[in-house]
């Protein structure tokens, strides 16, 4: 009878299971009966043969699973692999293909859903051991075989709304995640660490930094190498990257800190890298970047430091310069970086000027001693910058005048104002026997005038006479007293300045190098802490504005969410966003409802 005969061949498969060799030919040939008892359907045998025979599949791998499951997790799946391969070359020998499907599940359910969770969290085998280690192949294997129950999952659910799964890749996706974050969370514990310790505290990290690019692309590449780029693993690095990047400790955020090695990497004296070097770690921080919250402060961050660099020609290359822009601009688009572009092209602009200007000065070679250039900036491109009303030499002042006349012919419409905190000079300088060329900033130069011949001033005297008040004059002077290069000498020999005290040109003064260059202490902030703020509040109130337009009429929580989610430079606190909504409903760009206080009507 068929329940007999049926009863035999599960047991013949039972028997190849374990291991023993069996007749296929025999199991075949009885299967086949089954199948043509159908006529032209497969009915006789799937109620015959299949449902008893995932039946017994199911009690079969259900022993199993419970024999394994003290195995380590590698040991398991490897088991869970083999039966799955066993089973399809079982449908490939003697059984329809059609129970492949049905047949393959069975022992999914049973091998791999049903202890997912606890294979994924054993202690020394599960998934976090296996990343702890490396484990890069076992990795793979889990991935591979889990990936099998979304395929299942979907189908099952393909009416459900979409929501992750229970089961199959998104609990490994929601380990992986908390695993990176807590190695990011001990990268930046360390740098606390060291601050708690007495390391001083900058905006200069490289270690830190480094240490973050480092973990990120390890982790990039066990997502693309182990998980084959899967969305759920793509999204578990994304969200924590996004939690680490955005912890600060210290003084400074990771934005400056992120945008000061980028200043390292242009900057010549900093890193020490070739031009592919430099597009890799280029790139690498980049990809930082785009976890930042803060876009916005990075930018303003960046665009000072950018500015330094070609202001004192400290750039190592413009195409690496022009290669950090596009990067940055495919991030986060056109309006992010023009700013940046248009420094750029002042420059390339400038050079041409500077060509002219030289003609014109060639042309008064007799009444100018100085070999003089100007750099023209655009306004609204480059940070602002204090601009001191000091006192000139006779010589400075003769070749601007000169520079104003000639700019005022060929650009009538623009408006000279002078920069002179930003400017450059290259002054003689003869100490006894000895001459040196030093490279110093425009108000070292005037410093080093007032004092050349060997007068002896005050702090008060020199504040006087070049017009310049303390918050300028003391990093000036120490810069030039207190030094690696002390030109002048300053009484009391002490490395502050302080009212009464004496300078004059130091007649002992020595050094083996010829050129030498005298830094100063910038006297601008690295970023302008306000700018970024009425930067935000001007971008809040005209995507509230833009969203109004649209809409007309919206709710508060809807505003809310629109704005919020139209903000991608920077994330705003939702009490900020109420607050420039107020401001715009006083200045009747928007209404409350009168019938729901908790609406918003927009006022053409």
């Amino acid at each position: 009878c068929k329940s007999d005969s049926t009863s035999a061949i599960l047991a013949l498969i039972q028997d190849e299971r374990d291991g023993k060799i069996i007749d296929k030919s025999l199991v075949k040939s009885i299967v086949e009966l089954y199948e043509h008892m159908g006529m032209s359907s497969l009915e006789a045998y799937n109620a015959d043969f299949e449902v008893a025979l995932l039946e017994s599949t199911r009690e079969y791998y259900a022993k199993k699973r419970d024999e394994w499951i003290n195995d380590s997790t590698p040991d398991y799946l490897i088991k869970a692999e083999d039966a799955l391969t066993d089973e399809r070359t079982r449908v490939s020998d003697y059984l329809n293909a059609n129970s492949e499907g049905n047949l393959l599940k069975v022992v999914e359910e049973e091998l791999l859903e049903k202890v997912e969770t606890e294979l994924l969290e054993k202690e020394s085998s599960g998934c976090r051991a296996l990343l702890q280690n490396d484990k890069s192949e076992d990795l793979q294997r889990m991935f591979r075989l889990f990936s099998r129950l979304e395929s299942s999952n979907n189908s099952s659910n393909a009416n459900a709304s979409a929501t992750p799964n229970s089961a199959g890749l998104q609990p490994i996706a929601t380990i992986v995640q908390d695993f990176i974050t807590n190695q990011g969370m001990d990268v930046v514990q360390r740098r606390q660490a060291r601050l708690d310790g007495g390391e001083k505290d900058k905006n200069d990290d490289p270690k830190f930094v480094k240490s973050m690019i480092e973990l990120h692309e390890k982790y990039l590449g066990v997502v693309k190498r182990d998980f084959a780029g899967h969305s759920y693993f793509q999204k578990a690095l994304k969200d924590a990257f996004c939690e680490i990047i955005n912890r600060n400790v210290g003084n400074f955020t990771n934005a400056e800190l992120m945008s000061t090695f980028c200043d390292r990497i242009l900057k010549s004296g900093g890193e020490k890298l070739n031009e592919s070097e430099v597009e890799e770690h280029l790139d690498r921080i980049v990809q930082l970047f785009s976890y930042l919250t803060d876009k916005d402060l990075f930018a303003e961050i960046y665009r000072n430091q950018l500015a330094k660099r070609l202001l004192n020609q400290r750039s190592t290359s413009d195409d690496a310069e022009k290669l950090m822009i596009a990067k940055l601009k495919v991030q986060c688009g056109t309006q992010f970086t023009s700013k940046m572009e248009g420094m750029l092209a002042d420059l390339a602009v400038g050079s041409q000027q500077r060509q002219k200007f030289k003609q014109k000065m060639q042309e008064k070679a007799g009444s100018v001693k100085l070999d003089f250039g100007v750099q023209v900036l655009t306004t609204g491109f480059w940070p602002t910058y204090k601009s001191p009303e000091v006192s000139l030499t006779k010589e400075m002042s003769s070749c601007m005048e000169v520079f104003r006349e000639w700019h005022d012919q060929e650009h009538q419409k623009r408006k000279l104002s002078w920069v002179l905190t930003q400017g450059s000079a290259s002054v003689l300088a003869t100490f006894g026997k000895k001459s040196y060329d030093l490279q110093v900033a425009t108000l070292q130069a005037i410093a080093l005038d007032a004092l050349s011949g060997g007068p002896t001033f005050t702090l008060e005297d020199l504040a006087q006479r070049l017009n310049l008040e303390d918050a300028i004059l003391k990093p000036l002077m120490h810069s030039l007293s207190c030094g690696k290069y002390k030109v002048i000498q300053k009484s009391p020999a002490n490395s502050k300045i302080n009212p009464g005290d004496k300078f004059t040109a130091n007649p002992k003064f020595s050094s083996n190098m010829r050129k030498l260059r005298i830094p100063m202490a910038s006297l601008d902030s690295s970023f302008n802490t306000k700018k970024v703020e009425e930067d935000r509040t001007i971008a809040i109130e005209a995507a509230i504005v833009r969203i109004m337009k649209a809409r007309k009429t919206l709710q508060h929580q809807q505003l809310l969410s629109e704005v919020l989610a139209q903000l991608s430079f920077f994330n705003p606190n939702p009490r900020v966003v109420k607050k420039r909504i107020e401001g715009l409903i006083d200045r009747e760009y928007l209404e409350r409802s009168p019938d729901n206080s908790g609406v918003y009507n927009y006022l053409a």
